[in-house]
């Protein structure tokens, strides 16, 4: 296993869970490096999934704490949208996946790790990046540090 992914893991087991809403308190912390928060707009941020499914995996969330997808209002769901699609072209610049899975989980019962703050996840696809890890053993391999993940999408957001 890769020293810096094995390293990266053990933080994530034995790192203290974050006891409030990412989605309200990273972006009012301004460690936006530190949080992994890509983009910031007026009405919705851009942030990387600290526990991707694929390197590049990220979310956009309004700043404003609602998990009724019916309450956005017209500009969050225009950021939002507007967002989702820098974020397909963005990642279609810097990795070249063949593919994405973009959508919602609204409710616990819907499989939202983070039920209170409704976020949209954007995840890019390769052929041959569901391998049997997963299915046997419950683990994700992650062939990528976050962090140079981060640096990369960061350099060439939006251009």
């Amino acid at each position: 296993m890769n020293h810096l992914f094995a390293t990266w893991r053990m933080d994530y087991v034995t790192a203290p869970k974050h006891d409030g809403c990412i989605f309200c308190d990273f972006p009012a912390e301004g460690r936006d490096e530190e949080r992994y928060i890509l983009y910031r707009g007026v009405e919705c941020f851009v942030i990387l999934n600290i526990y991707p499914y694929n390197p590049g995996h990220m979310m956009v969330a309004p700043y404003r704490h609602t998990n009724l997808y019916e309450t956005l209002t017209s500009d969050e769901h225009a950021e939002m949208s507007r967002l989702t699609a820098d974020a397909v072209c963005t990642l279609k610049r810097v990795m070249a996946p063949e593919g994405f899975n973009i959508g919602m989980n609204l409710g616990k019962t819907a499989g939202a790790g983070f039920a209170d703050h409704l976020h949209l996840h954007i995840v890019p696809r390769w052929n041959g990046d569901n391998n049997f890890m997963p299915v046997l053993t419950d683990t994700r391999i992650v062939p990528e540090a976050l962090n140079a993940t981060y640096g990369k999408l960061k350099g060439c957001w939006g251009a």
